[in-house]
C-alpha cells in the first residue's frame, strides 16, 4: 500500500475531536527482535502525533503479536485501574511492520510472527487497523523531523521533493516520501534486498565468500544485524585470520574498541557499504532533498560512523558524485519517528 498525508489542518480548519478521530490509537513498530507499542488517547496529542506509554517487548518473549499486544493493553488498564483513571481498549490501530504487505495474511521476514489482519482487528475489538510497512512509517515522519532527532553529515536534509530512508536493523529497511500537490507520498518498498556491489578488491572478495552460502548477497546478508555475522565471517577469512562465532553486539563492541582487527575491518566494511548503496538509493529515487539513516546499528557506531567511509562511498558515483554531493545524509537519533510515523498515517486513514 501507498500512503499520502495531505499538508496539516490549519487552525482555522478546526480541530477534530476524540470522537471524530476514533481515539483512543494504538501504535506499534515491529522489526525482527523488538516490538515497540504506544498510545495515543486524546485529541491534542493526536494533532501533535505525540506519543506516550512507549513500551518495547521482545518478539521471542510472545507467540504472536496478538499476545504481545494483548500484554502490552493489559499493562496499560492494570496500570491505570491501580491508579484510580478510567481507561478504554483501543479503538484504532496503526502497526508498522518489517516485511511487505500483499493481503490478509502478514508474516515477518526475520521472526516467525504472522497474522491474518482480519483476525487480529477482531481479536483487539478494533474499529479500524491500519498495517504498513515499517519503512513506510519511518519515510512518513521524515518532513517532521528536527535538527533535534537527527545528526547530519553537514547541512540538514530539508523536507521538500523527495527524501529517502535506509535503515540496517535486523533486516535492512528502505522507504521514502516525496511531496505531491495532495500531500506527502510514501515509496514503500523492498530495496533491503537489492544485489549488494563491491567496490574495489576487498569487498569483491567478501561477496565471493558469501557467495559459498548465498546464491544472491542482497544488502540485507551483510547490512543488517542478521547480516553482521556472516559478513565477518568473510571479512576473517580474507583476512587470513580464526573466524569467531560471535553476535551482532559483540561484533561492534570489540570492533569499536579495536581489540579485534577482524571486527575492526567489518564495521568499516559495513560503513562503507551502507554508504554504496545509500548514494544508489538517492539517485533511483532522485532523493536530492535528503537520504535519512534509521534503524538500530548505526547509531550504536557513534563517532566511528562519522569517521568511516560512509559519506565519501556515498557520493563515489563517478560522473554523478557532484550531483550526490548536494544531498544531505543525517542519522535518525529520534527512536520513536516510526510510531510518529503510523500515527501520520492513522490519522489521516478513512478506511475500516
Amino acid at each position: 500500500m501507498t500512503t499520502t498525508l495531505p499538508p496539516a489542518a490549519s487552525p482555522a480548519d478546526g480541530a477534530p475531536s476524540a470522537l471524530t478521530l476514533g481515539l483512543p490509537w494504538l501504535l506499534a513498530d515491529i522489526g525482527g527482535t523488538n516490538a515497540r507499542f504506544g498510545w495515543i488517547d486524546n485529541a491534542a496529542d493526536a494533532a501533535a502525533h505525540r506519543v506516550s506509554e512507549v513500551r518495547t517487548l521482545p518478539v521471542a518473549g510472545h507467540a504472536t503479536l496478538a499476545d504481545a499486544a494483548s500484554a502490552y493493553l493489559e499493562g496499560l488498564a492494570g496500570a491505570a485501574q491501580a491508579a484510580g483513571r478510567a481507561w478504554q481498549p483501543p479503538r484504532k490501530a496503526a502497526l508498522a511492520v518489517a516485511t511487505a504487505i500483499t493481503g490478509d495474511l502478514v508474516s515477518f521476514t526475520n521472526s516467525p510472527w504472522s497474522f491474518s489482519r482480519q483476525a487480529l482487528q477482531a481479536r483487539l475489538g478494533l474499529d479500524a487497523l491500519l498495517v504498513l510497512n515499517d519503512f513506510e512509517a519511518l519515510a512518513l515522519s521524515l518532513p517532521t523531523l528536527g535538527a533535534e532527532q537527527l545528526r547530519p553529515h553537514g547541512a540538514l536534509p530539508q523536507a521538500a521533493g523527495t527524501l529517502a530512508v535506509i535503515g540496517p536493523g535486523t533486516g535492512l529497511g528502505v522507504g521514502a516520501v516525496t511531496l505531491t500537490p495532495a500531500g506527502w507520498q510514501a515509496l514503500p518498498g523492498e530495496g533491503g534486498h537489492v544485489t549488494l556491489a563491491a567496490a574495489n578488491d576487498f569487498e569483491a572478495e567478501i561477496l565471493r565468500l558469501a557467495r559459498r552460502e548465498f546464491e544472491h548477497v542482497s544488502g540485507e546478508r551483510f547490512l543488517s544485524g542478521t547480516g553482521l555475522p556472516l559478513m565477518h565471517r568473510c571479512v576473517a577469512e580474507a583476512l587470513g585470520t580464526p573466524s569467531l562465532e560471535l553476535t551482532p553486539p559483540e561484533i561492534i563492541e570489540r570492533g569499536l574498541a579495536g581489540s579485534d582487527a577482524a571486527c575492526s575491518r567489518t564495521i568499516d566494511s559495513f560503513c562503507a557499504m551502507l554508504g554504496g548503496v545509500a548514494g544508489n538509493l538517492a539517485l533511483t529515487l532522485g532523493a536530492r532533498s535528503g537520504v535519512f539513516i534509521g534503524g538500530g546499528i548505526v547509531p550504536r557506531l557513534g563517532e566511528r560512523f562519522f569517521a568511516s567511509e560512509f559519506r565519501a562511498r556515498f557520493e563515489a558515483k563517478g560522473r554523478f558524485r557532484g550531483y550526490l554531493e548536494g544531498v544531505p545524509t543525517a542519522v535518525i537519533t529520534d527512536t520513536l519517528a516510526a510510531l510518529r510515523g503510523s500515527s501520520l498515517a492513522l490519522g489521516q486513514h478513512r478506511g475500516h
